[in-house]
């Protein structure tokens, strides 16, 4: 098949595919959304706020070598 008659057909699939819209069903699109025995009204309506990343034990191990390029010659600063 030549390139233009490669590029009308995927122009044609690609046209067929935006305009296509099928019917959708709401109500099993909430039932899959909410998962099994879940019931919308029971869900939280708090906000769960994030559990922060414990570094502390990074701070420590990476303690000496953050001292080590504050001053000295080893270090470049660009800019």
């Amino acid at each position: 098949m030549g390139r233009g008659r490669q590029k009308a057909k995927a122009t044609k699939q690609a046209r067929d595919m935006k305009y296509f819209s099928p019917a959708t069903d709401y109500s099993a699109l909430q039932r899959e959304l909410t998962g099994p025995g879940s019931r919308a009204s029971s869900r939280r309506t708090e906000a769960i706020e994030p559990v922060e990343p414990d570094y502390s034990e990074y701070a420590d191990k990476y303690a000496d070598e953050i001292d080590d390029d504050s001053g000295g010659s080893g270090s470049r600063r660009i800019g």
